[in-house]
């Protein structure tokens, strides 16, 4: 445990754990392993005869993983996650939780590049055995395709102004660092705007380097056959975009959010939504500030 409180302090621990309805002898998937809060949660709680599959792909990460025979280590993105059961004979589970949050120990660590606080080469991959990194994006998107990005897992208001500066500047030199892109935003934005629009551009970044919707999309429709009748899924998101598709998808089944009906007025839909959504507590957002933002959704699979 003093490993995961120097790694990332876990949102909604208990909570999470809880809404998942344990069943001692049960199969569990922690899609989202970080600091192995959960997991470890998971493991006290289970019976000699459960079992947790942890997913990461993130190298760092795994130094987390539980020493303990009922846990199994999966390292890829929770995209791949039926291919990677499917490949230890697992065809269903029990329960899988997901934590969508950057790990507090990847703000905190200057050289990942995922936060405009620190001087840092701009990289921002999750899985750093992948190709495109920040610096790929910044110095070879075209204009129409970082306002794009900028709009889309930002919601930037300052989208075409930023992207301007960014073709602008990388006439004259390769963009390597957060500096030069923190000093690009500031010829951007006015200076009263821009603490608001610096987490913006750096979240639509990073979102766009670890394709992080899509791969939450492929996530979310692979649990509908994944889980057994009565398991559930629980989801912590920590902004909106992620939060709308989790939400949508629990509702109507899709995306969209358009609910498809029966002849006798019934949602078809695989996993039924249970309750709203939970967030923490005063307390726990007094003490671990980067809660404030979180929102846990569960999904019930239908018998």
């Amino acid at each position: 445990m003093q490993n995961e409180m120097k790694y990332h302090t876990t949102v909604l621990l208990h909570e999470g754990v809880d809404a998942l309805n344990l069943r001692p002898g049960g199969v569990y998937v922690d899609a989202t392993l970080g600091a192995a809060g959960h997991t470890i949660e998971i493991l006290k709680r289970l019976g000699e005869k459960g079992k947790v599959y942890g997913f990461d792909q993130d190298d760092e990460a795994m130094e987390n993983a539980p020493n303990d025979p009922r846990f199994e280590l999966c390292f890829g993105n929770f995209r791949f996650l039926k291919r990677f059961l499917a490949a230890k004979g697992v065809e269903q589970v029990d329960g899988v939780i997901a934590d969508l949050g950057v790990s507090g120990h990847h703000f905190d660590e200057a050289d990942r590049g995922f936060s405009f606080r620190f001087s840092a080469e701009l990289d921002m991959r999750m899985n750093r055995n992948q190709a495109v990194s920040a610096v790929k994006i910044l110095n070879e998107y075209e204009f129409d395709q970082l306002v794009g990005v900028f709009k889309k897992y930002g919601e930037s208001t300052f989208a075409r102004a930023i992207a301007k500066r960014i073709i602008a500047a990388r006439e004259e030199a390769v963009l390597l660092t957060t500096d030069q892109l923190v000093a690009l935003i500031g010829k951007a934005v006015p200076e009263r705007k821009l603490k608001a629009e610096l987490p913006k551009i750096f979240q639509a970044i990073r979102i766009e380097v670890n394709q992080e919707l899509e791969a939450l999309k492929e996530f979310l429709v692979q649990t509908q056959e994944l889980l057994k009748p009565d398991g559930r899924i629980v989801v912590l998101s920590y902004h909106s975009l992620e939060d709308r598709l989790v939400k949508h998808f629990l509702r109507a089944g899709n995306f969209d959010d358009q609910q498809q009906k029966d002849v006798f007025g019934n949602i078809q839909r695989l996993i039924d939504p249970l309750g709203k959504a939970i967030v923490p507590s005063d307390k726990e957002v007094e003490n671990n500030p980067r809660a404030r933002s979180a929102k846990m959704r569960i999904g019930v699979k239908r018998k």
